[in-house]
């Protein structure tokens, strides 16, 4: 019985995480390779998804869980994108017990935050908003020849 419930459960995230239709028509530009980078629950795979339906060569870095500053570069983007998210969000999103490990995940990402091309507070955007925002930062780089 308890498995039965719990794929239900899984099959109802599944449906809610997967449930945004592309709103935006993909590149006509050359975007390079994009490094997104947050706290949990930020909505970096969410957004990647979303950048990779539109041909956006985009990945998540799980920065937040290693003590390797530098990790969100041996993918060797062209941009990086900083996720930002407030306490209260994240325990919206998580338990409060991760909200509280957020200190500790913000300075494990201090170089990456420094070092963003593009921060994004999701706390203020949904991942369709979130989604337009990187594609118009990238379009104006790709039209000014950055």
């Amino acid at each position: 019985m308890k498995k039965q419930n719990l794929g239900r459960r899984r099959s109802e995230q599944l449906t809610y995480r997967f449930r945004f239709e592309d709103e935006v028509k993909g590149p006509s530009f050359a975007s390079g390779r994009i490094a997104v980078v947050g706290p949990c629950a930020s909505g970096k795979s969410t957004l990647v998804a979303k950048l990779c339906r539109r041909g956006i060569d985009a990945y998540s870095v799980a920065q937040e869980h290693s003590n390797i500053n530098h990790m969100y570069l041996r993918g060797q983007p062209d941009y990086v994108v900083y996720l930002d998210i407030s306490r209260e969000e994240m325990m919206n999103r998580k338990s409060k017990r991760d909200a509280n490990r957020l200190q500790m995940q913000n300075k494990r990402l201090a170089k990456a935050r420094g070092d963003a091309d593009l921060i994004l507070d999701t706390g203020q955007l949904d991942a369709a908003e979130a989604c337009t925002r990187v594609l118009d930062f990238l379009k104006g780089r790709h039209q000014s020849g950055e």
